[in-house]
């Protein structure tokens, strides 16, 4: 019966699969060679099939013998994870990261996070969602997500924050569009003529989105994604304020250009602050911990390389 197969049944399997004899096996487990003949003898039937032929002096495995070899490996690479679970759960390190992240997040810096985490934890199963504005922090409070890199214009109420970085938005447009065509400061007039595209949360029905920001257009377009605002800015249909490391390699190429708005002269150039938040009064483990640490670091490396 399969009940009665044993892990180490399925080890001296494997062993003489991977050494080619039974001798060469036994040597390789410390035991005799009449123990591994033994088992094996004991799991073919078992099994009730014949896992070796054995017409010559060397038993070769049988194409049914092969199968449950290869079914064998994995079981024990199953086995292997399963073991590294428990050693994880019992030093107190989590087994899932769930983790949200605004969409003005370095893609490159998130990239070579998961990078980092699959060779840093690799037994660690990641749950990744990029959402906008107000719709980082709701995941949090839902509890789908630990930990979040979110905009500090969203709506932080509950959560423990922890600024990370200092994000640059530059008003841009496409060379096409009438505005790159204006020469010096323009003007709110010269504004109220072009349409502004404007970033907005994806959120359920009755919960409060974030305040506009640097909305200066009277007539603007909403889009929920970060890459379709700026595909629809390099097709000069509107302009819009877009984070400095997105537009860095369009503004050295020409494809789009900076523009000076009224607004912001005389003053610094309008920033975003990214912030690590989390619930309140709950703790990290050391994976979350780990987690935080390198999204810090890789986000301010990604921003400071411009």
């Amino acid at each position: 019966m399969l009940e009665s197969v044993t892990i180490d049944q399925l080890r001296t399997l494997q062993a003489v699969a991977e050494e080619g004899s039974f001798s060469a096996a036994a040597r390789s487990l410390g035991q005799g060679q009449p123990a591994v003949s033994q088992a094996m003898q004991r799991l073919e039937k078992q099994l009730g099939m014949r896992l070796f032929d054995r017409s010559s002096r060397v038993p070769r495995l049988t194409a049914k013998g092969e199968a449950v070899v290869a079914a064998t490996r994995r079981l024990h690479d199953d086995l292997a994870t399963f073991q590294a679970v428990v050693g994880r759960i019992k030093s107190g390190e989590e087994t899932k990261l769930a983790l949200v992240v605004d969409a003005m997040f370095p893609t490159e810096a998130l990239v070579s996070f998961v990078k980092e985490l699959a060779k840093a934890h690799p037994g660690v199963e990641l749950s990744l969602e990029v959402e906008l504005l107000a719709a980082v922090t709701e995941r949090l409070r839902e509890r789908k997500a630990t930990l979040g890199i979110a905009g500090s214009d969203a709506d932080l109420s509950g959560l423990e924050q922890r600024p990370i970085a200092l994000m640059k938005m530059l008003p841009v447009v496409a060379p096409s569009h009438p505005l790159a065509a204006v020469k010096g400061v323009i003007t709110e007039e010269q504004l109220a003529t072009a349409t502004q595209l404007v970033l907005s949360e994806r959120l359920p029905e009755g919960k409060a989105g974030t305040a506009d920001r640097g909305v200066f257009s009277p007539r603007s377009w909403r889009v929920a994604d970060l890459m379709t605002k700026h595909a629809l800015i390099l097709g000069g249909l509107g302009w819009g304020h877009e984070p400095e490391h997105l537009v860095r390699e369009d503004l050295a190429a020409g494809r789009l250009v900076q523009l000076r708005l009224a607004a912001w002269e005389g003053g610094p150039p309008p920033q975003r602050t990214l912030a690590l938040v989390r619930r309140k009064g709950t703790p990290l483990g050391p994976v979350a911990t780990w987690a935080a640490n390198r999204l810090t670091a890789l986000c301010q490396l990604a921003l400071d390389e411009g």
